[in-house]
């Protein structure tokens, strides 16, 4: 099931200089295939430079990240022109005036974008630990701690790329369901859809949303803000091989009372093969839709894990 979004009403914050804006200190950009060529065709970006918004010019003087006292500042190399501040106030102005974006594609390594492992040095100029995280970066993330968020770089592995696109078509869906007016029986209903989902993720944390959801003394308000922040905190773990061949082996379960023996066997040895890693995961998901359209199963036709996203995405035919 891919969740009806038209690509003007999914939004995206971006790094500027991923869509080949030349913001950076030297002028340059930092063109992402990915997101160009690719993601572009279904989604809308908002694309943001927080150093050209503050007033830094282009070109620039480099800034980096600069520890002292236990205190992280975003300076020129000699401690002079201190942007910290700006980049702060600049991410609270966004965070504030963006709570309709799905997800948030950041320059890494930048001292105001990074969303990880930035340069960080003393006052002296030793590079110390690479732990910083973007001045601006860091206030957009935590604003919204629930907003799929990737770097440029990460977006390479496809496993994180798939993982990130499949955290913002499933927020995005979160966020229509919002707007229409929550129930309780819409809350159910979504996380019907999203149960095979989970289950490639976190096992533990499937169980645990099904509980929670099943609680009757809970406000359902506060029941919403527990289950997506679950959910989303689930998704941010990386599906396995093997959690997928045990979230397809219960799929299977679906069609026991249909399939002949040979047929049981192709797909067992298909989701075998996945599991050794001989095959990617479209190729048992593809027997499986195919079985579904000889034997339609309405709750597996409406779950989210069979089309998280559009196919011509293809982020299932490489792992």
């Amino acid at each position: 099931m891919i969740h009806s979004v038209d690509k003007e009403d999914l939004l995206i914050g971006i790094s500027a200089c991923l869509l080949g804006e030349k913001v950076r200190f030297d002028a340059s950009n930092k063109p992402s295939t990915f997101c160009i060529k690719e993601f572009s065709n279904h989604v809308t970006y908002k694309s943001f430079c927080p150093e050209v918004a503050i007033g830094l010019p282009i070109p620039r003087p480099t800034i980096r990240q600069i520890k002292k006292d236990d205190v992280i500042h975003v300076s020129r190399p000699d401690g002079s022109g201190d942007v910290t501040e700006a980049l702060q106030l600049y991410g609270q102005k966004v965070a504030k005036a963006t709570k309709d974006l799905s997800g948030y594609i950041f320059c890494a390594k930048s001292p105001s974008c990074g969303m990880e492992r930035v340069k960080v040095y003393n006052p002296e100029g030793h590079a110390l630990p690479s732990n910083g995280i973007g001045a601006f970066a860091k206030v957009i993330m935590e604003a919204n701690p629930l907003l799929p968020c990737e770097e440029n770089g990460r977006l390479n592995d496809m496993v994180l790329r798939e993982n990130f696109v499949a955290r913002v078509f499933a927020y995005k869906h979160w966020q229509k369901l919002i707007a229409t007016g929550l129930t309780k029986h819409k809350l159910t209903t979504f996380h019907s859809q999203y149960k095979y989902t989970v289950m490639s993720h976190d096992l533990i944390a499937y169980k645990d949303l099904g509980r929670l959801l099943a609680r009757a003394d809970m406000p359902l308000a506060q029941m919403a803000d527990e289950y997506i922040l679950g959910l989303m905190t689930a998704l941010k773990i990386k599906a396995t091989r093997k959690k997928h061949a045990n979230t397809l082996a219960h799929i299977q379960g679906y069609f026991s009372q249909h399939l002949k023996a040979n047929e049981r066997q192709e797909l067992c040895d298909q989701i075998d093969a996945y599991r050794e890693g001989l095959v990617p995961l479209v190729v048992p998901l593809t027997l499986i839709k195919h079985y579904l359209l000889q034997y339609p199963k309405d709750y597996l036709t409406n779950q989210s894990y069979l089309a998280p996203y559009p196919d011509e995405l293809r982020l299932r035919y490489s792992y």
